[in-house]
């Protein structure tokens, strides 16, 4: 059986989500870090062979929803979509999963 290849942490992806309280709820912004903790354990493993996850509070506005990094450097869009390919992903469809999970993520964590 073989490994499966994985990158090291200074050629990954990183993905900075910022996660608007009001997505928990009228009193989201009390419980939005916590969430984020949570999140960002579960999310730990989804594409970890190319992905770092960052699922932090947007507590400032004029801070973009999301953004990708590599090595700390920001990434366009463009390039985001470029590294993306390499794995065969498209942004826009990596972007939907990434909304549709981080969804059934608060849907659970507001089931509780």
């Amino acid at each position: 059986m073989t490994e499966a290849f994985v990158l090291p942490k200074d050629k990954k992806l990183i993905v900075q989500f910022r996660l608007e309280p009001g997505c928990l709820g009228p009193d989201g912004a009390d419980f939005v870090e916590d969430f984020c903790l949570q999140a960002n354990k579960v999310m730990k493993v989804v594409d970890a062979e190319f992905v770092i996850w960052q699922i932090i509070p947007r507590f400032d506005k004029s801070l973009p929803e999301i953004e990708y990094f590599i090595a700390d450097k920001v990434l366009s869009r463009d390039k985001a979509d470029k590294y993306l390919k390499l794995f065969d992903k498209e942004l826009g469809e990596f972007e939907l999963h990434l909304d549709e999970k981080l969804t059934a993520l608060v849907d659970a964590y507001l089931a509780k």
